[in-house]
């Protein structure tokens, strides 16, 4: 009886062990979905308040530019390979900079509805 207990765990063990030696695959270190996902919602932002009008023609310009240092930023802490948790606080707060920016932009009274090119007046009541 004991010898077929001590068979029964080692057949036990033995198939629990692959299960055990599957680990998940190790992290990319330079992945950055969070950032990724992030400067992708602000361009949209920036895009949908272009199209609107909401933006005038040049504050979509100069947030694009904004966006473009932010992604500049993540290319660079991604150039050896491995971005660091500074590195990674450095580009979110770039990125919260940035994100004012366009809430700042978007709701001033400057507008372009027309889409001319041109800043519309502000309707006095």
């Amino acid at each position: 009886m004991k010898r077929t207990a001590n068979l029964l765990i080692s057949v036990l063990a033995a198939l629990a062990l692959p299960v055990f030696a599957q680990t998940a695959p190790a992290k990319d270190p330079a992945a950055t979905p969070g950032i990724d996902k992030r400067q992708a919602e602000q361009q949209k932002r920036i895009d949908q308040g272009a199209a609107s009008g909401r933006l005038t023609p040049n504050e979509a310009a100069r947030l694009e530019k904004g966006q473009q240092r932010v992604q500049k930023m993540e290319d660079k802490a991604k150039a050896d390979g491995k971005v660091t948790p500074k590195e990674r606080a450095r580009i979110q707060q770039a990125q919260n900079v940035q994100s004012r920016h366009v809430a700042k932009e978007k709701h001033d009274r400057q507008h372009d509805r027309n889409h001319d090119g041109k800043r519309d007046r502000p309707v006095r009541k």
